[in-house]
């Protein structure tokens, strides 16, 4: 059956500028780190894909290794995109990126321009498309010159591959550095895509300064900390969690310390109305820095409970100040 998207999506999102750019991503964006790839189940990303674009989410992220296997989670978008959005592509805002290890050999990892230009070209094959709309360097790389990695982008926006470029994971002087090569060059740099939770505040030790600073987005990544942040590991680490696979989060880390305190943000949640994953993204969508933040989802209902954050009010002083309590 064709696809119809619900008319009503745009009106269903709020949307926020990225920095000093022309470019409004919606509140809440939906990743394909996970739950995408060539060994999940193609319908249930398909669903997911659907109904986030039926409530307003008009970003999706992926990067080259997304999977597992490497590169399956771009090509399952890409047959999706093909299926269900190809009418829509200009309503849409479609990154990737590069960084991490995706092929054998010195060229498939890092930071350098062959390195970039190939995976750029090998992620736009897999998804059918003629160009994203952002692209990541994926990490900070010291082995190459950031005046390499960044006129690989510059490139890549002149080569017409990208609108817009970003970067993640770099820390402040670093993003300062990289924002005032390419704007040398002629290419903003448009946002920049961290870690961030209330688990893991570390750009607020200075980065979510820089990015207000120069105009630059915020889009942080594992704002739920992989699961740490919803209801899954109310009572311990349950058996199919990341942290029982010892995957992206590992058991040993989930104290009985951070249990106490992620039960006492429950706690929170539950009095505002909303579940902790939707506590954790109000709460990260306070700061009119961040721009967006990027969730995950493993099915249809996880997502809906996610983007049901944005029916609840904003966090009072009151209730900032005894989060931050909680969070030592």
């Amino acid at each position: 059956m064709t696809y119809v998207p619900d008319a009503d999506r745009h009106d269903r999102m709020s949307y926020r500028r990225s920095g000093r750019s022309g470019l409004d991503l919606p509140a809440i964006s939906l990743g394909l780190w996970q739950n995408f790839g060539g060994v999940d189940t193609y319908e249930v990303g398909r669903a997911m894909l659907r109904r986030a674009f039926d409530r307003g989410v008009t970003h999706f992220d992926l990067a080259n290794n997304y999977g597992p296997p490497f590169g399956s989670a771009e090509e399952n978008f890409g047959r999706i995109f093909a299926a269900d959005f190809a009418p829509h592509r200009d309503e849409l805002v479609i990154s990737t990126k590069a960084g991490w290890d995706m092929w054998p050999g010195p060229y498939g990892d890092r930071g350098s321009r062959k390195y970039l230009i190939a995976s750029l070209d090998q992620s736009l094959k897999r998804m059918g498309l003629d160009y994203v709309d952002i692209f990541y360097h994926h990490r900070p790389d010291p082995e190459t010159p950031l005046e390499e990695t960044m006129g690989a982008l510059d490139h890549i926006v002149r080569q017409g591959k990208a609108l817009y470029v970003g970067i993640s994971q770099y820390k402040p002087e670093a993003t300062r550095q990289a924002a005032e090569i390419l704007a040398a060059m002629g290419t903003p740099l448009l946002i920049h895509q961290p870690k961030y939770s209330m688990l893991d505040r570390w750009v607020e030790d200075g980065l979510l300064d820089t990015l207000g600073d120069l105009g630059i987005g915020c889009i942080p990544f594992s704002p739920l900390a992989q699961g740490l942040l919803t209801n899954k590991y109310l009572g311990g680490v349950p058996e199919d969690s990341r942290a029982a696979r010892n995957h992206t989060l590992r058991a040993e880390g989930v104290t009985p310390a951070l249990l106490k305190t992620r039960n006492a943000l429950a706690a929170t949640a539950e009095r505002r109305g909303q579940t902790l994953a939707q506590l954790a993204l109000t709460w990260l969508l306070r700061d009119n820095r961040v721009t967006s933040a990027l969730i995950g989802a493993r099915t249809v209902e996880q997502l809906d409970d996610s983007l049901d954050a944005l029916k609840a009010g904003p966090l009072s002083g009151e209730e900032i100040g005894e989060i931050d309590l909680l969070l030592g």
